[in-house]
């Protein structure tokens, strides 16, 4: 490794950490006013001197001093960064990631900046060269660092283990000697787990015993592993624990309009402790929860529902006339430590718990609202495993039906076709693998061909803006765009620009975002006052003050700043992932030439989903539409969940 480049002065750490927007309540427009104010270095910054800065009171001067001290250790790290030359914006994750000594723990342990993500190992090598005397590629921090950061990498594709021997191919692609020392630093360290390769089926037939074949031992990030574990020993406990909470005959009060399969997913939840409720959409899962919601409020019982995000929770509300509300709402969700108030020592007091679109829990979520089910509580998880996993690791909804220990009803008949319902029959074809030409004499589905990604575009605004208002009567302000690309003419930041442009023109007075705009989340923050968001939240800005904006969300008006603001983004056109677990009355999906790679049945089958009234699809992919669906399912996801549930369940 070569040594490092001289050291920049103070006075461009503090630019650098001043323009990356790390001083809290520091607009950009102020901060370009410091140098003015004799504000160059950090022994400059005093209430006196930031009194002399335009539009700064002696209040306002006084939480500027007070926020620009509490942001030290955010500073210190800053002056890490801008002397091995890497991007100041970095030291927000890094100090929340590592704490308030976070710079002394990067001085230890450079490589401790790989569990952050955007970071790559050359970032962390180029620390290491300027804090380390002598910085060695074969250093163990480093190879412990990269079985972690290989871990961690796989979980962006959703796996919570990866077999042993892809870790050490990858660390051996990095130049590391001595993979398995490297396992064995990060195993001992307790990020990283190992796990032993399952017991073969018994063979009576057999002379000896199979034994357990060693290519299939995994790793896994601790908490992954230990969240995958958590979720398979508390369905045991809440199956063994289950008691009968009324007569399988009491649904005959409220059968009326249920058929067979519906009846019986109400029985089943009366009687066991774990059961899923699957089906497409159309197929009656929402007139089925209401059955049970109504039959278990005539008993008395209490009742808890939610939904991952705040406008399934609000659908969920509607459909049942019961309150409901987010998972993390539901469990308590305590923002800065990422924890929740509910669990063992603080369980949820209700008797029956349903939780709707469940195919967006990730493992995590799924073992924090399964801890604090307390014994004798009756789970209902409603989803359907044809739309696309969670964004978070995990595959829960299909691990629990593939380990065939949880009791599941599959809903299959298509109600909403009577009622001629032409999204739900275009989505009911593609969930079997078929893409069959759209027949909507009422245009509730719009298929609009287009000659590659820029006539996509401007289809796309042109729909927006004026065909769908003008034709259909549906408010703009009601329409969402879905795309399954960030980046080229008909991704969601192109689109944002052209939609902005059209819709709420503007300077872009905080952060690129004027009141007006709607905004998109991309990370949660459920500790902000009153009700914090969640990923993927879509909500407008409704007021923005200096370096902070007001939104307000399904679930209710929120100020963000800080980090909250750079989780935010322009959300007229949204990914696919994200628009997951929200509907809007219309919906406009653009598919370009560059999505073909991307596209799978479950992307397309969850991107036609998320409209109510009007459905128009722009069409610019081609043939890789028809073959995405025919043959192309979700990439599968290394996961122990199902062979944990058979194990730990399957024994009970």
């Amino acid at each position: 490794m070569t040594a490092a480049s001289p050291t920049p002065g103070p006075d461009l750490v503090s630019a650098a950490f001043c323009t990356a927007g790390l001083w809290p309540g520091l607009g950009k427009r102020t901060a370009a006013e410091l140098p003015a104010a004799g504000i160059t270095v950090p022994d400059d910054v005093t209430a006196d001197r930031l009194v002399k800065l335009p539009r700064v009171g002696r209040q306002r001067a006084e939480r500027l001093f007070s926020s620009f001290l509490s942001a030290a250790p955010t500073y210190e790290v800053v002056e890490l960064l801008v002397v091995a030359g890497l991007p100041a914006k970095l030291a927000a994750g890094v100090a929340d990631g590592l704490g308030q000594d976070a710079a002394r723990r990067l001085r230890d342990d450079p490589w401790a900046l790989l569990a952050l993500p955007g970071v790559s190992l050359g970032d962390a090598d180029r620390l290491a060269i300027t804090v380390l005397n002598g910085a060695d590629r074969q250093d163990t921090r480093r190879g412990r660092a990269i079985v972690g950061l290989t871990l961690r990498t796989a979980t962006r594709d959703g796996h919570t283990v990866l077999p042993l021997d892809l870790v050490v191919s990858a660390l051996q692609a990095e130049g590391i000697a001595d993979p398995v020392a490297a396992v064995v630093a990060a195993v001992d360290s307790g990020e990283v787990l190992e796990h032993e390769p399952p017991e073969p089926e018994f063979d009576e037939d057999a002379d000896e015993p199979a034994e357990p074949d060693p290519a299939l031992r995994t790793l896994s990030l601790a908490r992954f592993g230990m969240a995958e574990e958590a979720v398979a020993e508390n369905i045991a406990r809440l199956a063994a624990a289950a008691e009968r909470i009324a007569d399988p005959a009491s649904v005959r009060t409220v059968a009326k309009g249920l058929d067979e399969a519906q009846k019986q997913a109400v029985a089943q939840v009366l009687g066991a402790g774990v059961s899923l409720l699957t089906g497409g959409p159309g197929t009656g899962k929402s007139r089925t929860v209401a059955s049970i919601v109504k039959l278990l409020r005539a008993k008395g019982t209490d009742i808890a529902l939610a939904a991952p995000t705040g406008r399934a929770a609000k659908r969920l509300e509607e459909l049942t006339d019961h309150p409901a509300v987010t998972v993390h709402r539901l469990l308590g969700a305590q923002g800065a430590s990422g924890g929740f108030a509910r669990n063992e020592e603080w369980p949820l007091d209700a008797d029956v718990v349903v939780v709707d679109e469940a195919s967006m829990l990730d493992v995590e979520l799924t073992a924090a609202l399964l801890e604090a089910c307390p014994d004798g509580t009756h789970l209902l998880l409603v989803g359907d495993p044809a739309q696309l996993p969670s964004i978070g690791p995990g595959h829960v909804l299909g691990d629990l039906i593939d380990s065939g220990v949880v009791p599941v009803t599959e809903l299959t008949t298509l109600y909403r076709q009577a009622e001629g319902g032409a999204i739900a029959r275009l989505a009911s074809a593609v969930r079997g693998g078929e893409l069959p030409p759209v027949d909507s004499p009422d245009r509730e589905v719009v298929v609009v061909p287009a000659q590659g990604s820029t006539e996509a575009a401007r289809r796309v605004v042109q729909l927006v803006t004026d065909s769908i208002p003008r034709a259909l009567g549906i408010d703009p302000g009601v329409v969402q765009v879905v795309t399954p690309v960030h980046r080229g003419p008909a991704g969601t930041i192109e689109l944002n620009k052209a939609l902005k442009a059209k819709l709420n023109p503007g300077e872009g007075a905080v952060f690129g975002f004027d009141p007006g705009d709607r905004v998109v989340a991309t990370a949660n923050h459920m500790d902000l006052e009153p009700t914090g968001f969640a990923n993927g939240e879509v909500g407008v800005v409704t007021g923005t003050g200096d370096g902070s904006i007001t939104v307000d969300f399904s679930s209710g008006p929120v100020t963000c700043n800080g980090q909250a603001l750079f989780d935010l983004r322009h959300g007229w056109a949204i990914t696919v992932h994200r628009a997951q677990g929200s509907e809007w009355p219309g919906v406009v999906v653009v598919l370009p030439p560059e999505a073909g790679g991307m596209l799978s049945r479950p992307l397309v089958y969850t991107a036609l989903t998320r409209a109510q009234r009007h459905l128009s699809i722009v069409h610019a992919s081609g043939a890789a539409l028809a073959r995405a669906v025919r043959d192309v399912d979700v990439r599968p996801r290394r996961t122990r969940l199902a062979q944990l549930l058979q194990e730990i369940v399957g024994q009970g």
